[in-house]
């Protein structure tokens, strides 16, 4: 049964945003775009439909986005698709793989998964029909609902745009097989959009357009944080120990953390506020590049001498020497539609198990709770702005909000070559990018020249937050949709 979200809000208005100087030239773009559009959308609801309401970047974004839409006056509504068969996110994940060129979960889609595919998305089409009028319109998002966009066009006649935030800017078997399978499902789709021009698959070239992601810059995971609020975060959540009281109440459900006796506790206290920290917030997926990235901390600490020398020397070594990694992610049973999380998590545990005692020490697995988006939302925002470098160290990555908001924050970001950060990070001016992400020695030596390069990464990181606001804003997004539906309608 589908599921109706209630209908999203904001923190702020657009008014809010047009009084900041920052935001005020975007906000005024957005609202002559809207202008056009909005008549002809005068009774008309547009619909955003997921398969899942929290985890992940396609449920952070959507909250915003249809937020200030409404507040241009257009009206949009959320909906999110559900099933009790988990065959069915089982094959979800596994065209999600295949489409970033990954056969580790099965290589071959067949008529059985056709028919499983299309029922769970009839299931949920024959429950939305009732919400839905012929004047509406459908916004599909990502492989898991494409079949319902279909059956609702071919039913009731409502245009439908299907929007695809995964990709890979090369062909190979995999992805063949992959776009091969969801080809008869683009049928009776008015457009398609895409993250990058090298995702788009070639029966979808001339009915495309490219929208990057983008994120809501006075979100509680992007929004400005004093000193004494993000300490406050910290101890709240359980990620650093309470020295002097503070203002608001610990969270009910706390971060945790990985124990070498296997159990997960609310860890008191990371160093987060005292020492270099290296952090890649990101889902358990294999994709994010997790185990390399491990070992490339443990190389980089392995390869750490403390000797005497000048202070300039001493201080690149006592960096080095302080360095913790922190891995943090969501609790895998509050994400729905990633079943291989839970494994994904359980292997990085298995080689954080395999490390010395003293490197343990200096690597934490964090697991964030997912109960209160907001207090998820502001525990990252917290540990982003804590971290000295933050790593995106994604094998594939359709585009990768996680860089995003660091480089909002003005932090230096080690990013990969995978062609989704490629359209964010310019290599030397906005970050640094790895050319191969399952590299450990290359890994070492890139963390270690932004751990002791201070001066280089304040300067990427200036450079880094005035390429989010040019390009990666929300206001800008919002702008690409209705330039879009103004041309479709």
């Amino acid at each position: 049964m589908i599921e109706i979200l209630p209908q999203a809000t904001t923190k702020y208005s657009l008014d809010y945003y047009a009084t900041d100087p920052i935001f005020s030239a975007p906000v005024a773009e957005l609202r002559s775009d809207a202008a056009d559009v909005a008549a002809r959308l005068r009774g008309r609801t547009i619909w955003m439909v997921n398969s899942t309401a929290r985890g992940g970047g396609v449920a952070e974004m959507l909250p915003s986005m249809i937020a200030l839409t409404n507040n241009l006056g257009i009206k949009v509504r959320w909906a999110v698709i559900h099933s009790d068969r988990q065959e069915f996110f089982r094959l979800t994940k596994r065209i999600h793989n295949l489409i970033h060129g990954d056969t580790g979960s099965g290589a071959r889609l067949g008529e059985e998964d056709a028919r499983l595919y299309e029922a769970v998305n009839h299931e949920n089409a024959t429950s939305f029909k009732n919400e839905l009028s012929r004047e509406d319109i459908l916004i599909i998002h990502d492989p898991q609902p494409l079949p319902l966009g279909q059956i609702l066009t071919q039913e009731l006649g409502i245009p439908a745009i299907w929007r695809c935030h995964i990709g890979l800017d090369r062909h190979c078997e995999a992805t063949k097989t992959a776009w091969r399978f969801l080809r008869p499902y683009l049928d009776g789709y008015r457009h398609a959009i895409f993250s990058a021009p090298e995702y788009i698959p070639d029966y979808c070239s001339g009915k495309s357009t490219v929208i990057h992601p983008a994120i809501d810059p006075l979100s509680h995971k992007n929004q400005e944080l004093s000193v004494t609020k993000l300490t406050g975060i910290l101890c709240n959540s359980g990620l650093q120990a309470q020295y002097e009281p503070v203002v608001t109440p610990n969270y009910r459900n706390r971060a945790t953390m990985f124990t070498d006796d296997g159990s997960y506790v609310v860890p008191g206290e990371l160093g987060l506020l005292f020492r270099p920290i290296v952090l890649q917030v990101s889902r358990w997926d294999r994709l994010k590049g997790w185990g390399p990235l491990l070992e490339g901390f443990a190389r980089l600490k392995r390869s750490t001498v403390v000797s005497n020398g000048s202070n300039k020397i001493q201080r690149k070594r006592n960096r080095l020497k302080l360095a913790r990694l922190v891995l943090a992610g969501p609790d895998p049973a509050a994400v729905a539609d990633d079943p291989e999380g839970l494994q994904e998590l359980r292997q990085i545990q298995e080689r954080y198990e395999s490390l010395d005692a003293e490197l343990k020490r200096d690597v934490a697995i964090i697991l964030l709770p997912m109960s209160s988006f907001k207090e998820n939302a502001l525990i990252v925002n917290a540990m982003q702005r804590c971290a000295s470098v933050i790593v995106q160290n994604s094998l594939q990555e359709g585009f990768g909000l996680s860089v995003t908001e660091a480089m909002w924050k003005r932090k230096a970001v080690l990013g990969t070559k995978a062609c989704g950060i490629r359209q964010q990070i310019r290599d030397g001016i906005d970050g640094i990018l790895v050319a191969n992400p399952e590299d450990p020695a290359e890994i070492a030596d890139k963390l270690a020249l932004l751990l002791n390069n201070p001066i280089r990464c304040y300067n990427m990181g200036r450079s880094s937050q005035r390429r989010v606001y040019d390009h990666f804003l929300i206001f800008r997004q919002i702008s690409g949709y209705l330039r879009l539906l103004g041309k479709i309608l």
